[in-house]
C-alpha cells in the first residue's frame, strides 16, 4: 500500500475525535518526493489540546507501536509509532496556533525557520479531512511577501566569523572546522535561495536539498552540482567552489532585489584574516 494511502487511513481513524478540525500530510509525500526510506507526516489541527487518550487510541487502532512520545512543548505535541513496517511522525496544534504561525510568517515576516516550516507544511500540504479549515489555512500561504523575502536575505548575508578563517583552516588541514563552516554558508545560502524564488522553507536544515534546488528559476548555473562539489571534492578546491557560487548568488540578489545594499556583505564575503609574515 503506497505512503498516501495509508496516511489516509489513520486519518480515517484520527477524525473519529470531534475535537480534530482537520488532518494532512506534510513532508515528502505530500511532495511526491517520498522513496523508500520516507514516513509519514501527519499534522493536526484541533479545536482544544489533545489529551493523552486522544493520542494513543488512534495509534492502538492502527496496532502501531510507539517509539516517541513528547507532552506539550512549544507549541506543539508530537509522537511518533510504527506499524505495518511504516513510520509515522504525528504534530498536533492547536488551529490558533496555527494561525498564529503563519502570521508570524507572511503578516509579521519573521525569518524565525521553525515558524515557516509549519508554514510551508500547511502551503504544500495535502488535506485529509477538513477542507474547509485547511483552505483557510492555505490561503493565508498563497502569496509570499516582499517584506518576508527582505528578512530571509538580509539574515542570510551575514556569513559569520569563522568565515575569515577559511584559508588559514586550509593551511592547517583544520577539515572539521573548515566543513562546518562549509556547511553555514550553503544554509545561509540555501535559504537566499528559497526566498529569492519565494518558496517557504519546508526544513530547519534544508532536506532534501537536490529536489528543492531542481524546482528553483532563479539560481546560480549548476547549483545543485556545484553545491555537492564543496564537499565531494578536496577541501581546498571545494572552498574555491563555494566562493564563486557565494558571488553567484551576490549577484542574483543584486539583480532582483537592488535596493539591497550589498557592498558591506560584499567585502566581508571576500575577506579573510590576515597572514602574518615569518622572517620579518
Amino acid at each position: 500500500m503506497k505512503l498516501a494511502e495509508q496516511a489516509r487511513k489513520a486519518a480515517d481513524i484520527y477524525q473519529r475525535n470531534p475535537k480534530v478540525e482537520a488532518i494532512w500530510i506534510g513532508g515528502s509525500v505530500s511532495r511526491g518526493w517520498d522513496d523508500e526510506y520516507s514516513d509519514i507526516e501527519l499534522f493536526l489541527a484541533w479545536r482544544n489540546g489533545p489529551e493523552t487518550e486522544d493520542r494513543l487510541e488512534p495509534v492502538k487502532a492502527l496496532q502501531g507501536e510507539i517509539i516517541s512520545f513528547h507532552c506539550y512543548e512549544d507549541e506543539e505535541w508530537s509522537e511518533a509509532f510504527v506499524t505495518s513496517e511504516i513510520k509515522f511522525e504525528l504534530s498536533h496544534f492547536l488551529t490558533s496556533t496555527v494561525k498564529k504561525n503563519i502570521n508570524r510568517t507572511v503578516g509579521l515576516y519573521s525569518p524565525d525557520l521553525e515558524s515557516q516550516c509549519l508554514t510551508s507544511a500547511v502551503a504544500e500540504g495535502v488535506c485529509l479531512y477538513g477542507a474547509e479549515i485547511f483552505e483557510s489555512l492555505k490561503q493565508q500561504t498563497a502569496i509570499y511577501p516582499e517584506g518576508l523575502k527582505r528578512a530571509m536575505i538580509l539574515q542570510s548575508l551575514d556569513l559569520g566569523s569563522r568565515w575569515n578563517n577559511r584559508y588559514s583552516l586550509v593551511a592547517r588541514q583544520d577539515w572539521l572546522m573548515l566543513h562546518e563552516v562549509f556547511v553555514t554558508v550553503e544554509k545561509k545560502m540555501m535559504a537566499v535561495l528559497f526566498a529569492l524564488n519565494e518558496q517557504f522553507v519546508h526544513h530547519p536544515g534544508f532536506k532534501w536539498q537536490r529536489q528543492s534546488i531542481q524546482r528553483m528559476e532563479i539560481k546560480p548555473s549548476g547549483t545543485e552540482t556545484r553545491l555537492e562539489s564543496v564537499f565531494l571534492e578536496h577541501p581546498a578546491k571545494g572552498l574555491m567552489i563555494l566562493e564563486e557560487l557565494l558571488q553567484d548568488v551576490f549577484g542574483l540578489v543584486s539583480r532582483h532585489h537592488p535596493d539591497i545594499e550589498l557592498d558591506k556583505w560584499k567585502a566581508a564575503g571576500s575577506s579573510a584574516r590576515p597572514v602574518r609574515k615569518t622572517g620579518e
